[in-house]
């Protein structure tokens, strides 16, 4: 994210506009800076009376934790799990949350399951041997 411009230049810009009569874009041309940003200072200082850029940036707070952290946890150990069903029970039991921070989470955790080796296998069923050879050399009948 780019950096905020100064304050100190807000106000010239302003000031030529206000106090020199300038025209907006003539302020922004002398300045150095966006039409239309010399035109959101002047509309936000004749509205608020403030220049100051606004707080940038920040994080949303995380909605696994507390109660919900520790169910999911439990469940998680628990039995075999997808990422999509979690998120599907935690929207039953109250907790909307897309697919990223539950699969954030279940990494951060280490908590993971193996996956079905049926499914697993990759390529067409006319290129795998047959059920029964894979049987007779595993010794299973």
């Amino acid at each position: 994210m780019a950096k905020p411009y100064s304050e100190d230049l807000r106000e010239r810009v302003v000031a030529s506009v206000c106090q020199d009569g300038l025209s907006r874009h003539a302020a922004s041309r002398q300045f150095r800076v966006a039409p239309s940003t010399a035109i959101t200072w002047v509309k936000l200082a004749e509205e608020t009376g403030r220049l100051a850029p606004l707080p940038g940036g920040g994080r949303r707070p995380k909605k696994i934790i507390g109660a919900v952290h520790d169910w999911l946890v439990e469940r998680c150990r628990e039995r075999a799990f997808t990422i999509r069903g979690l998120v599907a029970e935690l929207a039953a039991r109250g907790t909307k949350v897309s697919y990223r921070p539950v699969h954030n989470f279940v990494h951060a955790q280490g908590l993971s399951h193996k996956k079905n080796s049926a499914r697993r296998r990759a390529g067409s069923p006319r290129r795998r041997p047959d059920a029964s050879v894979v049987a007779e050399i595993s010794g299973h009948d």
